[in-house]
């Protein structure tokens, strides 16, 4: 059981893209057998995360080790990613993150047995506008992406069709829920989150939605063609966080005071947003 332990941890590894070393961090269950193909999740971190914080703050390990998959979590240059008109310094220098990831899901997917058709990517904030880029312009096959306080910020001219499940809170300051110009430092004005989910059905092809509601959570679902679906999910009254996620840590608060910004906002419990996502990404 001990050795199992130590065979089950987070393994920090390098990959050499662009003329610079990547880094990232990948996990697969000890438990795992590698005689079948396995999902892969990709889990991208927010703006002035990492890898590292995100494998710690959102419980995609438990998941894994749970339902069998391997889950990746990559490393954005100065902690941010290159999602189109956000953010820092990968944004400012055309940091090409679509090609990093692609390159990155190629390797691992050769390494660890993936199943080429169920792959997802996911992320919170500027984590999570990366996973809306990668939709609309990687050459890889996404069977899913999963958004949580994100928001679309490229043109996505020429979308590859993918599922695609955003969970936003209401009262999100960062990206706000109703479109415009968030308190974060990107200073990104955005379309209302409703307006970009009602794009993803024009491209996948959408029926018309149905509404549920319980309690804070409404959940906006369209099925479309070829198995696809598009989901908005609604948390009335909820900030920008990982729902269901671990508080941000005392350090990460006192940076986002210093820096004068938002940061992330504790986690809401109306959802578990991992469960949530994984089931939505490859079934229960």
């Amino acid at each position: 059981m001990f050795l199992a332990a130590l065979l089950a941890i987070a393994t920090p590894q390098t990959l050499e893209y662009g003329g610079s070393e990547r880094t990232f961090r990948s996990y697969r269950p000890a438990a795992l057998a590698r005689d079948r193909p396995v999902p892969l999740v990709v889990v991208l971190h927010g703006g002035f995360g990492d890898g590292a914080q995100a494998e710690k703050s959102y419980n995609w390990d438990a998941a894994a080790n749970r339902y069998g998959f391997v889950v990746v979590y990559p490393d954005g240059i100065d902690r941010a990613w290159n999602a189109g008109r956000c953010c820092g310094k990968p944004q400012q220098r055309g940091v090409d993150d679509v090609g990093f990831l692609s390159t990155l899901i190629r390797l691992v997917a050769a390494r660890e047995r993936i199943d080429p058709d169920r792959i997802a990517v996911t992320g919170i904030s500027n984590g999570a506008m990366m996973a809306y880029r990668m939709a609309c312009e990687s050459s890889v096959h996404l069977r899913a992406i999963g958004s949580v306080s994100g928001t679309m910020v490229v043109a996505c001219s020429h979308p590859r069709r993918t599922s695609v499940m955003e969970i936003h809170g209401t009262a999100d300051r960062n990206i706000p829920y109703r479109g415009g110009k968030g308190q974060g430092p990107s200073g990104v004005q955005t379309l209302a989150i409703p307006e970009i989910i009602a794009r993803w059905r024009g491209i996948d092809g959408c029926a018309a939605p149905r509404t549920r509601t319980a309690g804070t959570v409404t959940r906006l679902t369209a099925t479309c063609r070829n198995g696809r679906i598009v989901e908005l999910i609604t948390i009335e009254g909820a900030g920008h966080q990982w729902p269901g996620g671990v508080p941000p840590s005392p350090a990460v608060a006192a940076l986002a005071r210093a820096l004068g910004i938002p940061g992330i906002d504790p986690p809401s419990s109306a959802l578990d947003a991992t469960q949530t996502l994984y089931r939505f990404f490859f079934g229960p």
